[in-house]
């Protein structure tokens, strides 16, 4: 196996056995990575193995004997040898004392370190054999009473074996419980895991097509430490507050499944929720996104421009960022002076000094904004003006003659429209320093393999806000080739609208959001809606996720 398990291990002994094959061993070492559990108990979590498996293997191919544990087999001279703690730290139950040879079964007779504290503690020989982990804790339990000196994580559940249980609730990381819930969601084809703190407890719930069930409930007391390890492994800041999400990888038989972390406060502790993640189309540069032509034009018209003002709407603060930062990537920066604001950009390729506005000011924008100017940046890139005394030191730079591109929360380009206008008829902004607004929206894709054909509620179809006429909806299934997740990735739709001298006079003469959508629509413009409708037309993309993403 060229070194990929020590010799000797119980990795080597099951290989040489021929139970497992180098493919599982390597999964199981992957799991180890993960969790910090043995090799072992990896592979009986991932189902390849069962204990006995291990237990058979040892006892065979290292010529060591397979006992049974009972009471009354046990030698009370040498329960005396083998303090509670040790024998419970490395999962051994003292057997028989013969003159100053101790005889103990252990659940991994290959722990070396195991074997040499006990006989520095014992200070007696020890003779080794092969015991079954239930039967040893059981043995605890009975010559030892409960362990009161230690805590546990206080998970609770009726869908996991007494010895599971037992090991999830030693590690109060929270590590190997997370392991065995992400592995169940996993085998058995759930779509999400939901940790719902409720008072005392946590809730732990996995969701099915519509159905959700309990699989069990966690003490209060270390869930802080849980949701800690999640946003850890989803690469979230572990003291962050308000709602956030990331991406979590988990290892299994050598494959690393992807799960969209959620995070939001709830009362007592972080609402938790874990799904299998639909991957994002691979976005390097614009031209990744499926511009059309026009699009591809009017945004290289924009990358082009020197002063003014350019908006980048969304709703989402991590995908408007990538977004501008995919933007400030296609301009030409050379003989330029650059300046980030904000705590999100910085993350392409072009690389610019950043002032995160958390560390500046006192959290106020507007003053940041206002301090940059006086470094004289060609161009001020601004992570959110969305409130108005921001947008207003924005405006101001643009009428300096900076280049500021800026992200603002709004989910439509109607609703920027609208701002746009207020300002303008406010004075606050001067419509020929508006260079464009760039708006993005993101969709799931239906699995073709699994989508099932429905009717929509009347309701619903109301929603949908399309005209009447005879179609086919489709909604998410879930299957092997989605991991049932339901859908095959996401698109993301694009609205680009550069304000030219044509648009600039239809704004004098309309002055309100919903003419100006109506002007655009009425000389060719397409864009999220339109290309959204298509979607759904065509059955790639279900109403729900239609309403959601584009009409909402």
């Amino acid at each position: 196996m060229n070194g990929l398990v020590k010799e000797g291990s119980i990795g080597e002994v099951l290989f040489k056995s021929q139970i497992i094959t180098e493919h599982e061993l390597r999964a199981a070492l992957e799991a180890q990575k993960v969790s910090g559990c043995r090799v072992g108990e990896a592979l009986v979590r991932m189902g390849v193995v069962t204990q006995e498996d291990i237990d058979w293997a040892l006892a065979n191919q290292l010529n060591i004997p397979y006992v049974r544990l009972k009471k009354e087999n046990i030698d009370p001279a040498a329960v005396e040898k083998v303090p509670g703690q040790l024998a419970r730290r490395h999962s051994l139950c003292p057997v028989v004392l013969t003159g100053s040879e101790l005889s103990v079964a252990m659940a991994d007779p290959l722990n070396k370190e195991a074997i040499e504290e006990l006989s520095r503690v014992s200070g007696c020989h020890i003779n080794i054999s092969v015991g079954l982990i239930r039967e040893i804790r059981e043995m605890h339990e009975t010559l030892y009473g409960p362990d009161i000196t230690q805590p546990e994580l206080g998970f609770s559940s009726g869908q996991f074996s007494a010895n599971v249980l037992a090991a999830v609730n030693a590690d109060l990381t929270g590590a190997m419980l997370l392991n065995h819930l992400l592995l169940r969601v996993v085998q058995q084809k759930y779509a999400a895991l939901a940790l719902q703190p409720l008072g005392d407890q946590v809730r732990v719930l996995v969701r099915s097509g519509h159905k959700s069930t309990e699989l069990g409930r966690l003490a209060i007391t270390h869930y802080a430490r849980l949701t800690e390890r999640v946003r850890r492994l989803s690469g979230l800041a572990t003291e962050g507050e308000g709602a956030a999400s990331g991406v979590l990888k988990f290892l299994w038989q050598g494959k690393k499944i992807p799960f969209q972390a959620l995070l939001m406060p709830g009362d007592g502790g972080q609402y938790v929720t874990l799904r299998l993640h639909a991957v994002s189309p691979q976005v390097n540069t614009m031209d990744d996104l499926g511009l059309t032509p026009r699009q591809r034009d009017d945004l290289a018209t924009l990358a082009a421009a020197k002063q003014g003002l350019i908006l980048f709407a969304g709703r989402s603060p991590e995908e408007r960022s990538r977004l501008i930062d995919l933007f400030v990537d296609s301009s030409d920066h050379s003989g330029r002076t650059v300046l980030l604001i904000g705590e999100r950009l910085g993350r392409g390729r072009s690389k610019f000094p950043r002032i995160p506005s958390s560390r500046c000011c006192a959290d106020d924008s507007a003053a940041v904004i206002a301090t940059a100017m006086e470094h004289d940046p060609d161009t001020l890139v601004i992570e959110d003006v969305t409130d108005l005394p921001t947008f207003i030191a924005a405006s101001k730079a643009a009428m300096r003659g900076k280049l500021v591109v800026a992200g603002i929360s709004h989910g439509s380009k109607g609703e920027v429209l609208k701002q746009l206008i207020y300002l303008i008829q406010k004075n606050y902004l001067i419509p020929t320093h508006v260079r464009g607004i760039v708006s993005s929206r993101c969709v799931l894709l239906l699995c073709p393999e699994c989508k099932e054909r429905y009717t929509p509620a009347p309701e619903e179809l109301a929603a949908l806000r399309l005209a009447s006429g005879e179609r086919a909806f489709y909604r998410p299934a879930g299957c092997p080739a989605c991991d049932q997740t339901g859908y095959r990735g996401k698109k993301y739709l694009l609205d680009v609208i550069r304000f030219d001298a044509e648009l600039l006079e239809a704004l004098e003469m309309i002055r309100d959001s919903d003419g100006v959508v109506r002007y655009l629509r009425e000389n060719g413009f397409r864009g999220i809606a339109e290309e959204g409708a298509e979607l759904l037309e065509r059955g790639e993309i279900a109403p729900g996720e239609y309403v959601a993403s584009i009409i909402l």
